[in-house]
């Protein structure tokens, strides 16, 4: 299998989103169970473009824009096996021009740290993607620190979720999924047990967003980024310490596809951004965390 190298040319993008989902594996596979998946996107009113990896990868390349693509390995939780991240990697190999793969490991599974250093040695992953409501864990419990030992040994971030979910919103029970496992504060614990790992925090917060922006001000290897809401309706405080105390730690990010870069860029400009942030959020603060311009 092709391990994946970047050859992403950082001065010919706009933008970097870093929160691109790949829900179809091109073969007929979903990221989700049927139900979960039709639940979600009645929720967020998706639709339009295709989601297969390399119809997202011709998708971003005719908007000038990198995107961090990845799925999400929930198989204990869901009961529904995962889209492949060595298949992900190997995709994003054929369009290493714009896309950048992140893993997915099901914390529950007693390979999970070997499943981790086989994605990045084997499949050259840049980062790791974590849903705890999704996955069902509580990321604080030190049971999973061996999982953030191996992530941060291997020098590449960690995106956690958080915040409410509009994933499984409206089914009875969901799943048992359970909407506190995606405190940003519990973060904190990880970021203080872990300062050399880089971890951002997915999503305006809802309903924790000042627990975000406390982690995020207190613990500089913390991150935020801006997918899966319009901005237009982003918290105000989110927007202030974007614009000021975390500008270099922001980052943008729609949840493609359930909200489109077309949809975030075009409601952006209802956020009351300063102009002189918005490259950092755009592109130059994830050029230095991914490493894209060494």
């Amino acid at each position: 299998m092709t391990r994946y190298e970047s050859a992403i040319d950082v001065d010919a993008l706009d933008a970097i989103d870093v929160h691109v989902h790949i829900e179809d594996d091109g073969h007929g596979g979903n990221s989700l169970p049927a139900d979960l998946s039709a639940a979600a996107d009645k929720y967020f009113s998706a639709g339009g473009p295709a989601r297969d990896l390399d119809a997202v990868a011709a998708y971003y390349r005719e908007r000038r824009t990198a995107a961090v693509v990845f799925t999400v390995d929930a198989e204990t939780q869901l009961h529904h096996a995962p889209i492949s991240s060595a298949d992900i990697a190997a995709g994003a190999a054929r369009h290493n021009d714009i896309l950048i793969p992140f893993g997915s490991v099901d914390p529950h599974r007693d390979d999970a740290r070997d499943r981790i250093r086989r994605l990045v040695d084997e499949s050259g992953v840049r980062g790791f993607k974590f849903h705890p409501t999704v996955q069902g864990f509580d990321p604080s419990d030190d049971r999973w620190f061996p999982l953030y030992d191996a992530i941060q040994d291997a020098g590449v971030p960690a995106l956690f979720h958080t915040g409410q979910t509009g994933i499984g919103a409206g089914l009875p029970g969901c799943y048992g999924f359970r909407l506190g496992y995606s405190n940003p504060m519990l973060l904190d614990a990880v970021a203080a047990a872990f300062p050399r790992l880089q971890i951002i925090m997915a999503h305006p917060s809802v309903p924790w967003q000042d627990e975000a922006l406390s982690v995020a001000t207190h613990k500089h290897n913390t991150w935020i980024d801006l997918s899966g809401w319009s901005p237009k309706y982003f918290p105000a405080e989110l927007v202030r310490y974007a614009n000021s105390l975390i500008k270099d730690r922001v980052l943008f990010g729609s949840d493609f596809p359930l909200i489109t870069p077309d949809r975030w860029r075009r409601d952006a400009e209802q956020a009351a951004f300063k102009p002189e942030v918005l490259p950092g959020i755009m592109k130059d603060n994830a050029v230095r965390l991914l490493g894209l311009g060494a």
